[in-house]
């Protein structure tokens, strides 16, 4: 975030200059400060107790999180959190509205006040650490800026101390973290004082009065993600991802930490709502001119392989040959793709690829029977893009030393888009030091924090966007690096094809409320077969996966089935042709965390309306209120829904198709068999 006085604040609010470095001299271990959200209702207080900084969170004068311990573990200098006092608090505030060049927004109001206080020990060195809190009407935001002194200059972090004690009776949907298989689990639901270590976001629902609070963090740059670590009751810590180095973040100052994010709501719509905090709460775009990142929708060689048919190797069942590219080229172009992904076209993947940990990938090099040249001429001929993927296997190390001329390759070719993966088990981070020894790391620890940077960088170099599977959380950097526009990092499609279990019906109900608050995810939806890996039946409706187009939000948006299943149902094939990839606001009309969830977006640029709706094992009827279209106008709502006898446990296919006239007046019953959904599109007119 840009520092305080170097902003400009719109709407003529007053503006505040941060004071000079508050002297120990200054601190006072009496007072409390305290600042609250423009609406007043929610407020962050920072005090003393028994000498350790403390902070609280309240809503409507009402405990959101009850005092919380603050501090840090400085590896060869103790522990910062023992006699401390605080200095003199600055504020300000701003209120402005930025846009975005994608997203599910177009534009975004930038609304909340904010906070500096200077934490200072009373003894020693009298080191000094400031807290900085940013409180919206949606939530709080707060981080520690590590000023610049001599007896804090270079910083090794062993731990960081915050912690969030969540104040009334919880439960919570969570998954583990520091787990082997990264953020790649089934959602727990459990009471908040049965929590274990997890990922963030994690959502709590409180139960006397249904308010939402997930926790999460915000401009994840060059330090360790953290994990929610439960110490007792609902008291959590954070506990920063581990690290090959002795201290798990290593830093000079100044410098400042990511910010540590609360994000609350009255239910699961609004919590969704509330969300854009995070986006808020990371620098502008610092890439310039973005014109070339552009939302796509794209098709495949990707879900034959995961259906055992074809192979990322080379041999008689490779997917990514010239042949198999220029039909999904043609496919593409023949119902309007802006994109096809290949993937296991370059030199590396014989062998156990994971085993050997991608040492003989090279990414500017291809398989003798995948003619990049002739495949990118093609493509280019028939109007569509060539999606690019660098799978890494975790060798973050050998990426790096390859990856202008990998880039430069795919420049070179006409690639605007590459997936990106890094399949390893957590802690296989693979990289060297300067001596050429070996060097593992974690997906979400501060070595892959810069190394995905790196990666985005080198890209937007060659005007190429990045969508990271395997990747460390998304934490808003989309807005300071618009190019990184999408990432994985939860259970996607691929899981219904042979994962043990599969992905149930909850699932996308809980990741609406869940990942999905963090950003954008690339979920691959659309197996309009319900059919995965030996025949296996997707517990899924045929609707249900085009509802998930809606729901799941991803600007670049995958149509994952195999082209001959989607010229089997080309009624469902329709609305997946016609949906966007690209918004200009979205609504959470209904939901209810792995019950549930209701979206409607409208296209950027455009006045038509997209709806999706996704219901767990349970059949359910919801009625949706159109008020969100503009008065006085009536659309045409084509609609594709759960017909009778559907649901997982019926005809998966059973699907209706029909038409009607709607208002912003029209309240429209509709039901989700169990385990189904609906999708519909809305254009003006009728």
């Amino acid at each position: 975030m840009p520092r305080l006085r170097d902003i400009a604040w719109a709407g003529g609010l007053p503006f505040v200059a941060l004071a000079t470095a508050a002297s120990p001299a200054a601190a006072r271990d009496d007072v409390t400060h305290r600042v609250c959200s423009p609406n007043e209702r929610i407020c962050f207080a920072l005090t003393t107790e028994n000498e350790i900084p403390t902070y609280s969170v309240t809503r409507d004068d009402k405990p959101v999180i009850a005092p919380s311990r603050l501090g840090f573990m400085l590896r060869g200098d103790g522990k910062f959190e023992h006699s401390t006092a605080l200095g003199e608090a600055t504020y300000a505030e701003a209120d402005r509205t930025w846009e975005q060049p994608w997203g599910e927004n177009r534009l975004t109001r930038e609304n909340y006040r904010e906070m500096r206080v200077p934490i200072i020990e009373l003894i020693g060195g009298k080191r000094r650490i400031d807290l900085i809190a940013c409180v919206f009407d949606s939530g709080v935001g707060f981080r520690f800026a590590f000023p610049d002194q001599e007896r804090l200059k270079d910083v090794g972090i062993d731990e960081e101390l915050t912690e969030f004690n969540i104040a009334g009776e919880a439960e919570a949907w969570w998954i583990t973290a520091g787990e082997w298989n990264r953020y790649e689990y089934l959602y727990n639901h459990t009471p908040a004082n049965q929590v274990g270590t997890a990922h963030t976001p994690i959502t709590f629902r409180r139960k006397d009065d249904g308010l939402h609070i997930a926790i999460h963090e915000a401009a994840l740059v060059d330090y360790a993600a953290f994990w929610l670590q439960r110490i007792d009751g609902q008291r959590f810590r954070t506990r920063l991802s581990n690290s090959s180095e002795a201290s798990k973040v290593r830093r000079t100052a100044p410098f400042e930490t990511p910010w540590r994010t609360i994000i609350i709501g009255d239910d699961a719509p609004g919590l969704y709502a509330a969300a854009d905090i995070i986006l808020n709460l990371n620098e502008p775009n610092k890439l310039g001119d973005v014109s070339w990142v552009k939302p796509l929708k794209y098709i495949g060689i990707w879900w034959a392989m995961h259906l055992d048919q074809w192979s990322w190797n080379s041999g008689p069942t490779h997917g990514a040959t010239t042949a198999h590219a220029m039909q999904y080229i043609d496919f593409a172009a023949k119902h309007g793709f802006d994109a096809v992904l290949i993937e296991g076209w370059n030199k590396g993947w014989d062998g156990n690829w994971i085993g050997d940990h991608g040492r003989n990938f090279n990414f500017a090099e291809a398989y003798p029977d995948f003619d990049m040249e002739r495949v990118a001429a093609y493509a280019k001929a028939k109007g569509v893009a060539i999606m690019g993927h660098h799978e890494t296997a975790g060798n973050s190390g050998l990426y790096a030393e390859q990856l202008d001329a990998a880039m430069d390759y795919y420049a070179r070719h006409g690639v605007p888009s590459v997936k990106t993966g890094y399949v390893a088990d957590a802690g296989g981070v693979l990289h060297k030091d300067a001596a050429g020894n070996e060097i593992w790391d974690w997906h979400d620890g501060q070595w892959q924090s810069r190394h995905h940077l790196e990666v985005v960088l080198a890209a937007a170099k060659h005007h190429i966007s990045i969508n990271t599977h395997e990747p460390i959380k998304d934490t808003g950097l989309r807005r300071t690096y618009p190019n990184w526009v999408s990432r994985e990092g939860a259970r996607g499609m691929e899981y219904q094809a042979w994962g043990d279990p599969p992905n149930p019906p909850e699932h996308e109900p809980t990741l609406a409320f869940t990942r999905l608050l963090s950003g954008p995810m690339d979920f691959t939806p659309g197996i309009v077969s319900l059919t995965g890996k030996g025949g296996r039946e997707i517990p899924s409706t045929l609707a249900r996966q085009l509802a998930n187009f809606v729901v799941i939000y991803s600007p670049v948006q995958m149509a994952a089935d195999l082209p001959e299943n989607y010229e089997k149902h080309a009624q469902a094939f329709e609305f997946i042709k016609r949906v966007p990839a690209d918004w200009e606001r979205t609504r959470v009309l209904a939901g209810a965390i792995g019950d549930y969830a209701v979206f409607a977006r409208q296209r950027r640029g455009g006045q038509d309306w997209y709806v999706g709706g996704v219901t767990d094992d349970q059949a359910r009827e919801v009625t949706l209120d159109f008020a969100f279209l503009p008065k006085g106008r009536s659309y045409r709502a084509k609609i594709w829904r759960d017909g009778p006898g559907g649901g997982v446990g019926g005809d998966r296919f059973a699907m209706v198709v029909e038409e009607k006239t709607v208002t912003a007046a029209t309240k429209l019953p509709i039901r989700m068999e169990a385990g189904g959904g609906f999708a519909i599109a809305l254009t003006p007119g009728g």
